[in-house]
């Protein structure tokens, strides 16, 4: 499995269709509030070349991508922090996602009624960030008062703590998400029970009508640069009919053409949530098997191996690495082994998108 991106918004702004678009899972819509109690779960292959190039090489074995999970959690509402409407079971839901893809109402439809009777992206993102917030802000807030009786009698190593919750405290209450803190290394581990909502990376996703970019979606790409994140444009509606209509990609892509857009809301999500998330992809051709590894940047070569079977972090000998685009230069592995072209790396690598990894173990 890959990383999971849980799709949050107001109720009617399109989740559920921005979420069938991309996955063609045919989830439930309707033209109400909550019609998404349970999250709808999709897993989509993610596209990549260059592990259909390298496969060629190896046909006879099964190619295997990489994936991201989608899950399409119940609409927010004003309130949600402290319970209304569904806001429970949404904040409990989005801690279990990765990233949260915020999906904006970009659209004018007479038919679909918004929650608060008028579109306007500032306002309905400043709603989930305030109740993100507010959420956030009452946990911080617990800890502090916990920790605060443990520096009073006197516990040394609740001191530092303390004081990073009350920093924390500040900036929340001022309305600065966790993400965008500066936060040391050794005071990570600090948050490891609260689990922050704010904390995790999240990406814009401005669902707009058949007619694509408007002024309503510039405002939303304006709000993800002002936030140092991403936005995408994504036409939620034409591209569902889209998916239901055809199951070959090449005449969904011939589809999409003629309205002028040329890259698919999935594939315009993946580049910009591996950007957002800080992802990279190596590749393995190890077994009967070829394939896509989705790891963060910086993870070490006995945590990426980790991902292929957990025992070999544990038994992590070193690895040969080659890139992706010599081996398909090149054509064999055992070719760029007997030509030096092999680089070898011990425990301290750090995987770099696009290398093609063999790990030895004891």
């Amino acid at each position: 499995m890959g990383f999971s991106c849980g799709l949050v918004g107001l109720p009617n702004v399109g989740k559920s269709t921005i979420f069938n678009a991309l996955t063609a899972a045919g989830a439930k819509v309707e033209n109400y509030p909550f019609s998404t109690i349970d999250p709808n779960v999709g897993v989509v292959p993610v596209p990549d070349p260059r592990l259909d190039q390298i496969h060629k090489f190896f046909s006879d074995k099964r190619k295997v991508p990489t994936t991201l999970q989608f899950v399409d959690i119940a609409g927010l509402v004003k309130g949600a922090s402290h319970g209304e409407g569904l806001g429970n079971q949404f904040l409990a839901e989005i801690r279990n996602v990765d990233a949260t893809l915020h999906i904006v109402r970009c659209f004018e439809d007479p038919n679909v009624a918004h929650v608060d009777g008028s579109v306007d992206p500032k306002r309905d993102i400043e709603v989930i960030e305030t109740e993100l917030l507010l959420k956030d802000l009452e946990g911080i807030e617990k800890k502090v008062r916990s920790l605060e009786q443990r520096v009073r009698v006197g516990d040394k190593a609740a001191k530092a703590e303390h004081d990073f919750f009350a920093r924390l405290q500040q900036a929340v209450s001022q309305g600065q998400a966790i993400r965008n803190l500066s936060i040391h290394e050794n005071e990570k581990p600090f948050l490891k029970d609260l689990d922050p909502l704010t904390l995790k990376p999240v990406l814009f996703v401005a669902n707009v009508g058949d007619q694509g970019e408007n002024e309503f979606s510039k405002i939303v790409h304006q709000l993800a640069e002002q936030r140092q994140t991403k936005a995408v444009t994504i036409s939620g509606r034409l591209e569902s009919e889209v998916m239901e209509t055809s199951q070959d990609d090449e005449e969904r892509h011939t589809y999409l053409k003629e309205y002028g857009i040329e890259q698919s809301g999935l594939e315009k999500l993946i580049r910009a949530g591996y950007e957002v998330l800080h992802l990279v992809t190596f590749f393995t051709t190890d077994g009967p098997e070829v394939r896509a590894w989705t790891v963060s940047k910086g993870t070490h070569a006995p945590q990426a191996g980790a991902k292929i079977h957990t025992d070999f972090a544990e038994r992590f000998v070193q690895c040969e690495v080659a890139r992706w685009d010599e081996l398909v230069k090149i054509g064999s592995l055992h070719k760029l082994r007997d030509l030096g072209h092999l680089a070898r790396h011990g425990e301290k690598y750090e995987v770099q998108d696009g290398d093609v990894i063999h790990f030895v173990v004891a």
